[in-house]
């Protein structure tokens, strides 16, 4: 069958075995807008191994509108990867939460919730527009025992007029996961400039891929740029994936 995987481009300045675990990943086949079937999801997996990673974190959509997924869902998807082949033992489960009332819901419920580590969630909102109560919702997290972990912070274009906002998300103590895509201008030119900014804030405390399909791994076999600013975050002992549990 014809992959689109297939074709090779260099690779040899892109090296992410420093950072050792991809912790915002949509590798789990057919529950989310991710690798659709698991021929897919092990040529994703295995084209980040062939840039460095050797763990991995899947991260799929829990937003109930479109993704109504859960602990069980997710847990199939992963054994449905895992039955295929004897190499996925180094892929545990997570999720990132959308912040909509389903969410609120989890929480007021005490629902366990699918950590990253520890008791630290990947959480995600709207790229138009914030909820009203964000802080509020993030200081409910907090109450419950989790440590709040914002996925891609530097996406959100709306918080490009007022930075300040980051500052106080930080203080709050919410930790900020980058997508490394981010620093080639992949999403654009804002979120670009705002991953610099985060970066020379040492703001940054985790780096993902948010690896959907073959364009984004791709993107990332072109990206040598990645490694000018990603190098230093690791020299710096600041980034937090080396270190994951697993």
């Amino acid at each position: 069958m014809f992959s689109i995987f297939r074709k090779k481009y260099p690779s040899s300045a892109v090296d992410f075995s420093g950072v050792k675990t991809d912790m915002h990943s949509h590798l789990l086949p057919g529950i989310d807008d991710g690798a659709p079937d698991t021929q897919v999801s092990e040529e994703l997996k295995k084209g980040l191994e062939d840039l460095g990673y050797s763990r991995f974190i899947a991260t799929p959509h829990i937003m109930w509108d479109m993704y109504k997924n859960t602990a069980a869902t997710i847990g199939t998807a992963l054994k449905n990867l895992q039955a295929n082949s004897d190499r996925h033992n180094n892929i545990r489960p997570a999720a990132e939460y959308f912040m909509d009332d389903y969410f609120n819901a989890l929480l007021d419920e005490d629902k366990p919730l699918l950590t990253i580590t520890g008791k630290k969630v990947l959480v995600e909102f709207s790229f138009i527009a914030p909820p009203f109560d964000l802080k509020d919702q993030l200081f409910k997290m907090q109450i419950k025992g989790y440590e709040p972990i914002l996925a891609h912070p530097e996406r959100y274009n709306y918080f490009a007029g007022n930075r300040k906002l980051y500052d106080e998300f930080k203080s709050m103590g919410c930790l900020f996961q980058l997508n490394l895509l981010s620093l080639t201008g992949y999403y654009g030119k804002m979120p670009r400039e705002l991953a610099t900014w985060l970066v020379s804030k040492n703001y940054i405390d985790l780096v993902g891929t948010d690896m959907h399909h073959g364009q984004h791994l791709e993107a990332l076999r072109r990206g040598n740029n990645i490694m000018n600013t990603l190098l230093p975050l690791l020299e710096s002992g600041r980034l937090q994936n080396p270190g994951i549990d697993f």
